[in-house]
């Protein structure tokens, strides 16, 4: 597939069909966000994949209850400015819901995990601000993503599961700090699977209006 195409047409997929998706598939977009670039080439990202349905059971169980909390502070559609963008909040709130209930029957889970580590480097003046270490982390993510959408496989990048980090962390015997601190984030829960819809281009803002050219407000 063309990257172009690719990257355009990866969009959120909360819906799965029955069919299989392959070790070698998952290999492939792992590979994929491998490459993915990386401050200092730290590649500070570990990948832990839940493939059986047990371990797939217990991410559901958690994500389900993080996303129960996580909804009742949304807004409805009676929020926004029209019955266009509440249809569509509407929508995506559905589909949200749908892979809450849903998100063990997807072939496969992806934790995309990033360590708990001292990062702002500083000097004689004080700390540098170089950027979060997750800067490093979320391009593996998409290009996870990306890749999967080139073998025709849908994903979700999702992360409400990190409201129970240190659970999910501990069901996956993920090692803690020796103070018993969480040794890692949960940057992404990606489950993924054959499209049940089909792929498309997400609503987005045209890229006009938020671009400035030269000087803030200088647009064109």
């Amino acid at each position: 597939m063309d990257a172009l195409e690719a990257i355009m047409t990866t969009r959120a997929i909360r819906r799965y069909s029955d069919e299989p998706v392959t070790d070698d598939e998952i290999a492939t977009c792992l590979a994929a966000a491998q490459q993915a670039p990386s401050g200092g080439n730290v590649q500070p990202q570990q990948y832990v994949v839940a493939r059986d349905q047990v371990r797939r059971q217990e991410i559901a169980n958690w994500y389900r209850r993080a996303y129960d909390r996580y909804e009742l502070t949304l807004p409805d559609g009676s929020a926004f400015k029209d019955a266009a963008a509440a249809e569509s909040w509407n929508k995506t709130r559905a589909a949200s819901r749908h892979l809450a209930e849903n998100i063990q029957h997807a072939p496969a889970i992806v934790l995309f995990l990033q360590p708990v580590i001292p990062w702002e480097p500083a000097d004689d003046l004080g700390p540098l601000d170089i950027g979060r270490l997750d800067a490093s982390v979320y391009p593996a993510v998409q290009n996870f993503c990306v890749a999967a959408r080139s073998l025709g496989i849908g994903t979700a990048l999702t992360t409400v599961i990190r409201i129970y980090t240190a659970e999910v962390l501990d069901a996956f015997e993920v090692p803690r700090h020796p103070d018993g601190s969480v040794g890692y984030e949960i940057a992404a829960c990606v489950p993924m699977g054959r499209p049940a819809g089909k792929f498309g281009v997400a609503p987005r803002k045209p890229a006009p209006k938020v671009t400035h050219w030269d000087t803030f407000g200088n647009r064109r």
